[in-house]
């Protein structure tokens, strides 16, 4: 809103007038279970020993459903279930074939997209906004995306004998459920492995839902299983001897874990772990731009994003406009409701989260680094954090060097290229990193000397199938997604 008297020039009044009357979607087509089994063998299975954890939601605390919870024979029965359709029929299966099972399942994604988005957000607790537009469909474009590689594989490793591993072993996160369950079972599938899957305990639901589209897309039983449990579940998953390769995407702690235990044993492994991303805004790139960029790199989802530009680094010259500005867009971000299609910043995940992400608050204020927080309201119910700027931050700080998972951005500035090189690689990550400059000579150079798997220039946070996703040092080794995507799922000779 403008206000503008006689010969006083208008400025722009944030938080005024500015007021969204309530767009609220319907819960109702999510058509929630009020109990999930385990999915194994093609058919939902009671869980052996009958135990069960409830699957909240995080913006109001209300419990979604209750869930199975798989113990060892469990575990046992899906690898067993998985093995059995790798050697009788999924091995034996022409590309071309396993390409019409994965294109069928992409197709049935969409038009199940706003049950799966719905979903995704009540039990994750992220805006409708970004289930809708971003999750859902980018999931279903990479069932496209490796459907379409199922029947070209000799082109995609030329001059080599391509075979399947046998039985995968994945883990996803609860950050991104449904996405990471296509980063992983759509090139296992197209490459001629089966799957055991297990999604994160506090966000099963929309990797359940996928399971009921495996069955109408008519996969023979036992290619996909499905097996919901705490950290425990995964460990027997990880552990079993029947298991050809393990994908994990997580924490680094649970990663190094995992690495642990699979060494000396024949397992392929991908690790897929945390990060703290550099977003490096020189002073000739176009500042409103790179706020937008800089909002959308630490934001979106909370900030439960293992590539978000969580440190920023700002060119002394521009710091102080680069920050004013960035305060100001910060004023305009709305917290609450995720199921509201207005809403940009939705709940956190659990209240474990939260309560980890007010810890580095606490930490960052005692290190003595200069606090800012939007003055929005947030609901009384439910986890919510409101977005937090840190400015005057040393690049020692914890707040600075580990993975805080929040709408957490720490600042920092620079005068040199190298100096912000060597800053930005100063991590024990290197997943991801973000370059906002006009000088094409300048991005190069900065993508050739960051350690990081993954660099946007002039832009943040975009995925496309087609690109492969993954890091360096603690942040994890393997790709996933486009042609790099295939390789942790084939042995060449």
């Amino acid at each position: 809103m403008a206000k503008q008297k006689k010969g006083i020039k208008p400025t722009l009044i944030w938080n005024s007038n500015w007021e969204y009357s309530p767009a609220p979607e319907s819960a109702k087509p999510a058509a929630i279970a009020k109990k999930y089994e385990l999915f194994i063998d093609g058919k939902w299975q009671q869980p052996v020993e009958k135990g069960y954890f409830k699957t909240i939601n995080p913006a109001t605390e209300e419990v979604l459903s209750d869930v199975a919870t798989a113990s060892k024979k469990d575990v046992d029965k899906a690898v067993t279930a998985a093995r059995n359709a790798y050697e009788k029929y999924w091995r034996k299966l022409s590309g071309a074939e396993r390409g019409k099972y994965i294109f069928r399942i992409a197709r049935i994604m969409q038009e199940r997209a706003r049950e799966l988005a719905i979903t995704e957000t009540l039990d994750g607790g992220k805006p409708i906004k970004e289930s809708r537009d971003f999750d859902i469909p980018t999931a279903a474009n990479h069932f496209f995306y490796y459907a379409g590689w199922a029947d070209k594989l000799a082109y995609a490793f030329p001059n080599q004998k391509v075979s399947s591993l046998g039985v995968a072993g994945q883990i996803t996160p609860w950050n991104f459920p449904l996405l990471m369950a296509a980063w992983k079972i759509a090139p296992a599938l197209a490459t001629g492995n089966t799957v055991v899957l297990k999604p994160a305990e506090t966000t099963p639901l929309t990797t359940l839902k996928l399971a009921e589209i495996i069955q109408e897309a008519d996969l023979p039983p036992g290619v996909v299983n499905i097996i919901t449990g705490s950290g425990e579940t995964g460990v027997m998953l990880t552990q079993h001897p029947n298991i050809n390769k393990i994908a994990f995407t997580g924490s680094t702690e649970v990663g190094k874990l995992i690495q642990a235990t699979l060494a000396g044993t024949s397992k392929k492994l991908t690790l897929e772990l945390g990060g703290k991303g550099a977003n490096i805004i020189f002073e000739d790139a176009p500042i409103d731009q790179a706020v937008e960029g800089v909002i959308n790199g630490i934001f979106f989802n909370q900030g439960h994003v293992c590539c978000a530009g969580s440190r920023l680094y700002v060119q002394e010259s521009i710091a102080k406009t680069f920050i004013a500005k960035l305060k100001d867009r910060l004023a305009t971000l709305r917290v609450g409701d995720p199921m509201d299609k207005n809403t940009d910043i939705g709940a956190i995940n659990s209240f474990q989260q939260l309560k980890s992400i007010q810890s580095y608050i606490e930490i960052g204020k005692k290190e003595g680094a200069s606090f800012y927080q939007s003055k929005c309201k947030i609901p009384n119910q439910g986890y919510f954090c409101p977005p937090i700027l840190f400015s005057n931050v040393a690049q020692s700080s914890r707040i600075a060097q580990e993975e805080i998972f929040g709408p957490v951005l720490c600042i920092l500035t620079f005068r040199t290229e190298d100096e912000v090189i060597e800053k930005a690689n100063n991590t024990p990550y290197g997943l991801s990193a973000g370059v906002w400059t006009d000088k094409g000579a300048r991005i190069f150079n900065l993508t050739k000397r960051l350690r990081a798997g993954v660099i946007w220039a002039n832009t943040y946070n975009l995925f496309d199938p087609v690109s492969p996703f993954g890091g360096y040092k603690e942040s994890g080794f393997g790709r996933e997604g486009g042609l790099h995507g295939l390789y942790p799922y084939v042995q060449l000779s």
